[in-house]
């Protein structure tokens, strides 16, 4: 009897200790906002939520590499592949809305990167946080999306995209200081992100002692500029700012040339059409134009390293500003991940609270495009921006700010 009592105690001890180290048993996941169950054998689920397709399709292939490049280098988390997969955005709110509404339906996805632009964002946020799911964009760039104000809609979201505060004094600091500009005129698309950056830019050109002679606005999909060029023309601009998109920024550079009063003034867009497509849409009216962007070589040898890495797998140089950022925004995840998951038997449990929290908290993180720490509002960036002047347009070539002969070519600061 005493036998049997003794090894019934030792298989309750051995059990007991299986347990605590993850053998044997159901997990009790005591997250507050529940986990994800990752089974054997199976890969973690990260999303991406891009612009792939129309005329800013750059964009999206650009940041969607970065999200492959960084989970193929990364291999396994935990002894788990990872698996990648996306929804397009549009650009828009309405394809924000759609893509986040198909992600956030799926309880495999662990965390998504995305948006690229911030009207999909402010559409898709209240959904993908509603579900949980800790969402960081590579290229978001809207003050209001990281605001103290901020919905709490919102409360699932970060990026590692430079907020346009930084950017648009940036460039309004190029065009007084650098180019010496005193009457400047601004366009925006009606897009969040161009609406808040051309008016960063004003109200900072504006307090350096500069004169904003006009703001207009124009559709994404318009083709017609005359009228508009020719009410700006009228106020006497030494430049306009027009940090758009690429169809509606090519047809604004093409055609300011042949505006009487605007052939020979400066004109500046910003990173929302910083890319080949944009040459290719604009044409030889392209020369000479500046584009406000994160600062590449600023980003040190480990970005340089990425680069001879991304032109070995797609056989193409990156083709948009913000591949790196995308490439920190999934490393991001991957870290957080191996902080927060449970391995019970080969089994991960990810707390959705709590991964979330441990993105949030990620400070000094080594990254391609520095040291990042998120902000209590989700401000990751390390902001770096830079201006680039076009000499020579052939899309062929693009190569920004590779070398001090490289065009789009760094001349700022």
């Amino acid at each position: 009897m005493k036998k049997a009592f003794a090894l019934l105690t030792i298989v309750m001890i051995l059990t007991a200790a299986l347990a605590a180290c993850g053998g044997g048993g159901a997990y009790d996941c005591t997250d507050e906002f529940g986990c994800v169950e990752v089974p054997e054998g199976d890969p973690i689920r990260i999303a991406w939520a891009f612009v792939v397709s129309g005329p800013d399709e750059t964009l999206g292939t650009d940041t969607k590499r970065g999200v492959e490049m960084a989970a193929s280098e990364k291999g396994q988390i935990m002894g788990h592949d990872i698996e990648v997969i996306g929804e397009d955005e549009l650009c828009n709110a309405e394809g924000g809305q759609t893509a986040a509404t198909k992600l956030a339906a799926d309880p495999k996805i662990v965390a998504v990167v995305g948006t690229n632009c911030s009207s999909a964002a402010r559409a898709a946020l209240p959904i993908l946080c509603k579900a949980n799911i800790p969402t960081i964009s590579p290229s978001n760039t809207a003050p209001d999306l990281t605001a103290a104000d901020r919905p709490a809609d919102y409360n699932c979201y970060m990026r590692t995209a430079h907020n346009d505060l930084v950017q648009g004094k940036a460039a309004a600091e190029f065009a007084y200081n650098f180019l010496g500009v005193r009457k400047a005129a601004t366009i925006h698309d009606g897009s969040l992100y161009a609406d808040k950056l051309q008016q960063v830019f004003a109200e900072e050109f504006v307090k350096l002692g500069g004169e904003i002679t006009a703001q207009e606005a124009t559709e994404p999909t318009a083709t017609e500029m005359g009228s508009m060029l020719t009410r700006i023309a009228a106020t006497e601009p030494e430049m306009i700012y027009y940090p758009i998109f690429i169809a509606a920024g090519g047809h604004i550079t093409s055609q300011a040339r042949n505006t009487p009063g605007l052939e020979d003034i400066y004109l500046m867009g910003a990173d929302g059409m910083f890319s080949p497509d944009f040459w290719e849409a604009a044409g030889d009216a392209a020369i000479g134009m500046y584009h406000s962007s994160p600062d590449f070589a600023a980003f040190g040898s480990a970005y340089r390293d990425f680069l001879a890495r991304h032109e070995a797998t797609y056989g193409e140089k990156v083709l948009a500003p913000f591949h790196a950022h995308a490439y920190d925004a999934a490393n991001i995840i991957f870290a957080a991940i191996e902080k927060v998951a449970v391995d019970q038997n080969g089994t991960l449990y990810i707390g959705r609270k709590a991964l979330r929290d441990a993105m949030f908290a990620t400070k000094d993180f080594q990254g391609l495009t520095g040291s990042l720490t998120c902000s209590a509002t989700g401000d990751c960036a390390d902001p770096k921006i830079a201006v680039y002047e076009t000499f020579n347009p052939d899309p062929a070539n693009w190569n920004p700010g590779a070398d001090p002969n490289s065009d789009p070519r760094k001349i700022w600061p």
